[in-house]
């Protein structure tokens, strides 16, 4: 049976079928015949459709080596298809065969890893099987020791159930940010108090190199985005050499390439963790160049990919890890080759080579995308050459309408960072319409992209962008107001923060149109959100909202009541020293109204405030506070004699001749000019 099922699926889903492995009755006959009918081995039921695979892979009673090649035939049973996999595990072997490394017996041990193996590196595998109970790590840690095979297996194994996901994230705004998937920290915390770390160590100087290898990638995936981890890491030593030195000894160009790129993300992860240094030589001489080495065109397709995507990694929030792989071996323009698959037809010649391209295109296009927004996160220069590589815009507006969801998400990714450009909001984003294919993507898109997406929106709503009156134009307002009542914070923040844009000297009509889509029952809502991000966003709406007199005077007459109420809130409630200054600018200029002032008169709560904070030991906010004064008092305008004397009355020129001392330069000058004000 072992014979006939290595090497075809058919076979393997045709002995499941025929109930190889379900738990059901034990045949008494072992007897098992076969014959072969048009290409294809039936298995004949005499069987009984029996649970016999399972049944004598437990049975203490059956001898160990056959209990060996049922777990080997499992094994071979694994490897077919995901449906496979999938009804191994409905018949609960996980459970069986950990049960299996219980015995005293080596070889069996190994078939029953081998197998467990296999299972868990299927993708329809969840990883939360190898933590359901508690003992299970334990015993696998120790079964380390066993033998070369032991080692590979468990290796395998532990760096397979602790996945994490890929990127997400929000943010001119900051490039998205890497997430953790749910499980991830959980899976590396239990495998780290385990004493991972100590008991796979001395592997990776194993003589054998698959058990190097396999230590290696368990390494790269606890590690990833872990501290404490990454600071283990760094101070734990092998055969007197530290593991930072082992890993670049690995991604020395003559060993293998696998095993340089594994050691690179090792060495990627810590330093993201904070381990290593960013201007660590090890980082700057040997993990980037190798991950540089990996982009080229001489290196297959999928080592291509996974070079550029842990490069996009490293370098994501560091300034000058970006120059330097920019400037290293024409990194920007090897990447442009990565668009170039698949090749066209008529170039190819054999079927599986179209194939193969066709399989790797997505994924190649997506870690382009990713590290030319890594690249061009920060440095004008960077992005102005990214830019200019051949037909680059075009395949970012391509790419966003690609039917691969990861393309979408990085290429977005990708115009975000380069929105953060003023010459290319200007010049490049302008000339391929960018906005068009963007408001499409914010239109239906899951979760992910809406979050960068509309962080890059923010960016084209600039007030120097030429886009941002065509996206006014073509219905945003009501698309930003509706992503300010999502459930997703960064989705709040995003649509807050463009119509914050939106506003920055726009016409009247267009503040009022804002206004009228929040609603005053969604502008208190977003006043009181428990994210400092969120309020600030929208003080800073209300901020721009009321500029320029008469547009001060026009919202105030609609919006007075509601909006006075929310100043004072703030003003009242626990918040940092930010949020209370924008709210005394937000009075201040309400203050400058000709007619909305009164407003601020007739509310001696609010006057009251406004004296407390021209006195309180932050001089940001008595510098706002003094702002507000000013403009009550300026003696050019009508009314200016009767506000004087009533603030005079409240001990407001006391208060000002202290400030007009005071050893703060801005403060002093401020005073001085207010007091002119009741001296002219």
């Amino acid at each position: 049976m072992k014979n006939a099922v290595i090497g075809n699926n058919k076979q393997k889903a045709n002995l499941i079928v025929l109930g190889a492995v379900p738990s059901l009755k034990v045949s008494t006959r072992k007897e098992f015949s076969c014959w072969r009918s048009s290409g294809i081995v039936k298995w004949k039921g005499l069987m009984n459709g029996g649970n016999w695979l399972l049944y004598l892979l437990q049975q203490e009673t059956s001898s160990t080596e056959l209990r060996t090649e049922c777990a080997v035939v499992l094994g071979s049973l694994a490897m077919g298809t995901e449906n496979n996999v999938k009804s191994l595990l409905d018949c609960h072997i996980i459970p069986a065969l950990l049960q299996g490394l219980l015995s005293p017996d080596l070889k069996f041990i190994e078939a029953c890893l081998r197998c467990l193996r296999t299972i868990f590196i299927s993708p329809v595998t969840p990883e939360d099987l190898l933590y359901t109970d508690a003992t299970v790590i334990s015993h696998l840690m120790a079964l380390l020791s066993r033998s070369r095979y032991t080692q590979e297996y468990i290796c395998q194994i532990f760096s397979h159930c602790c996945k994490l996901q890929h990127w997400h994230s929000c943010g001119f705004k900051s490039l998205p940010q890497p997430l953790l998937c749910a499980n991830g920290p959980d899976h590396q915390t239990i495998l780290f108090n385990h004493g991972a770390v100590q008991n796979i160590a001395h592997l990776l100087v194993s003589t054998s190199y698959k058990v190097r290898m396999q230590a290696l990638k368990c390494f790269s995936v606890l590690a990833f985005e872990n501290p404490q981890v990454s600071m283990t890491l760094v101070n734990v030593s092998v055969d007197g050499e530290l593991l930072p030195q082992i890993f670049v000894k690995m991604l020395q160009r003559d060993k293998p390439i696998e095993m340089q790129l594994t050691s690179a993300k090792c060495l990627t992860s810590m330093c993201r963790a904070g381990a290593i240094r960013t201007d660590d030589s090890c980082i700057v001489l040997k993990t980037l160049p190798c991950l540089v080495r990996m982009c080229s065109k001489e290196r297959l397709l999928e080592e291509r990919v996974e070079g550029a995507e842990t490069l996009a990694y490293l370098i994501e929030t560091d300034v000058e890890l970006q120059r330097i792989a920019s400037i290293t071996d024409h990194l920007i323009v090897m990447l442009a080759d990565y668009f170039k698959y698949p090749s066209s037809v008529s170039a190819i010649t054999d079927i599986k080579r179209l194939d193969h391209d066709l399989k790797h295109a997505h994924e190649l296009r997506q870690a382009a995308f990713k590290l030319y927004a890594s690249l061009g996160a920060n440095d004008e220069d960077i992005r102005k050459k990214i830019i200019e590589t051949e037909n680059m815009m075009d395949r970012i507006v391509n790419g966003l309408s690609e039917s691969s969801i990861k393309v979408r998400l990085a290429a977005v990714r990708c115009l975000h960072s380069l929105s953060r450009s003023v010459q290319q909001l200007r010049t490049s984003f302008q000339d391929h319409a960018v906005w068009k294919p963007l408001m499409k993507v914010l239109q239906n898109a899951p979760n992910e992209i809406l979050v960068v997406a509309s962080s890059t929106l923010c960016n084209l709503l600039l007030e120097f962008s030429p886009s941002k009156e065509p996206i006014l134009e073509s219905g945003a307002i009501e698309l930003l107001c509706s992503l300010t009542q999502s459930e997703n914070l960064a989705l709040r923040v995003n649509g807050i923060w463009a119509l914050m844009n939106m506003a920055f000297q726009a016409e009247q009509k267009i503040k009022s149109d804002i206004l009228r889509g929040l609603s005053t029952e969604q502008l208190f809502q977003l006043l009181s959100d428990s994210d400092v991000n969120v309020l600030m966003k929208t003080l800073g709406l209300l901020r721009n909202l009321l500029s320029t007199r008469p547009h001060i005077d026009h919202i105030m007459s609609t919006h007075g009541k509601q909006i006075m109420q929310a100043v004072t809130l703030i003003l009242e409630g626990e918040h940092n020293i930010e949020v209370k200054e924008q709210t005394l600018c937000i009075l201040a200029n309400i203050a400058d109204g000709t007619t909305a002032k009164e407003l601020i008169m007739t509310n001696d709560d609010i006057l009251q405030k406004i004296k407390y904070y021209m006195s309180h030991s932050n001089a940001k906010l008595q510098l706002a506070a003094m702002f507000c004064i000013s403009n009550l008092i300026w003696n050019e305008e009508e009314g200016s004699q009767e506000r004087q004397d009533k603030l005079r009355d409240m001990g407001i020129v006391d208060i000002l001749h202290k400030l007009s001392q005071s050893s703060d330069p801005n403060l002093c000058d401020k005073a001085k000019t207010a007091l002119q004000q009741y001296l002219a």
